[in-house]
């Protein structure tokens, strides 16, 4: 995610300049032709065609923001979940007992196997030191080794109600707390698997270019040599705005414009270490370039 505002405009118009090159070139081409060949500029309604591409953009941006903020909602209420178990296990079991800090450190191995799955990134046993190696390598043998991992969390805590450490009501209140992260990986799992309908994609892109290519043949009689400048300019708008919807419209893709995963899971692995009394890593923070992962 980009947070620092000095390099935003040079980062997100990277992502179109070649499209604007492009563009550019061709209101070249259609003005020296206007001015040098037999040529009239066909009259076309630019101010209907632009505005009903104004409303098809803005419906599509609006979509995709919708999508990258409930991904960064249900990341906010997985953080509020990991610090609730992690109160609630060390007030809930003995003082010092093994079995709560194993049960906080393997939530630090959970936000980490969900953050590579999200982003589809590699995953080994060096990915989730905080598990045992024999519980890491059958983990990572399911098809969800995150939702592996908290199914052992769940038969922790069934221990524990076993051996008499904990009674059947706090039992049901850190069972609940693991249902809500259950939820909330539902949530982001849903995001990263659905993606907008082809009508969504397909659509948007071909009037948007369909209009920058026609966008030329309207301005050129009113600007004149001024065309190319005063086209590319306008078409630069749609072009940005149809940008913006394919940069959020997945939240966990892994680019700079999506959600810092390994800032929050690197949060969540201070409060719990923090909470141990262990120390903790240094906060990730935005690299040269105003990106923050």
């Amino acid at each position: 995610m980009i947070v620092i505002s000095k390099s935003s405009y040079q980062t997100i118009l990277g992502g179109i300049k070649q499209q604007l090159l492009v563009l550019f070139v061709w209101d070249v081409i259609v003005t020296i032709t206007y001015y040098y060949l037999p040529f009239h500029a066909p009259g076309l309604p630019l101010t209907l065609f632009g505005s009903v591409l104004a409303l098809i953009l803005g419906f599509r941006s609006t979509s995709a923001y919708a999508r990258w903020w409930e991904g960064r909602g249900l990341w906010g209420a997985m953080i509020n979940a990991n610090r609730s178990l992690a109160r609630a296990v060390g007030n809930f079991l003995p003082a010092g007992h093994g079995l709560a800090r194993a049960i906080v450190l393997r939530q630090i191995a959970y936000v980490n196997a969900l953050r590579c799955q999200l982003r589809r990134s590699g995953m080994t046993a060096e990915t989730l030191p905080d598990l045992p190696a024999t519980e890491a390598e059958q983990v990572l043998e399911r098809a969800n080794p995150a939702n592996a991992i908290l199914d052992g969390t769940g038969r922790l805590i069934a221990q524990a109600l076993h051996q008499g450490m904990i009674d059947t009501i706090q039992q049901t209140q850190l069972e609940g707390i693991l249902v809500d992260m259950a939820n909330a990986q539902g949530g982001m799992e849903r995001l990263k698997n659905t993606p907008l309908p082809a009508q969504f994609r397909v659509f948007p892109k071909l009037f948007t270019r369909l209009f920058c290519v026609l966008l030329p043949f309207g301005l050129v009689e009113a600007l004149g040599p001024a065309t190319p400048l005063g086209s590319t300019v306008a078409g630069t708008m749609f072009l940005a705005v149809l940008a913006l919807g394919d940069d959020l419209v997945d939240p966990f893709a892994g680019t700079i414009h999506d959600l810092p995963l390994d800032a929050m899971c690197r949060t969540i692995e201070i409060d719990l270490l923090q909470g141990l009394g262990d120390e903790a890593p240094a906060p990730v923070t935005p690299d040269d370039a105003g990106v923050l992962w």
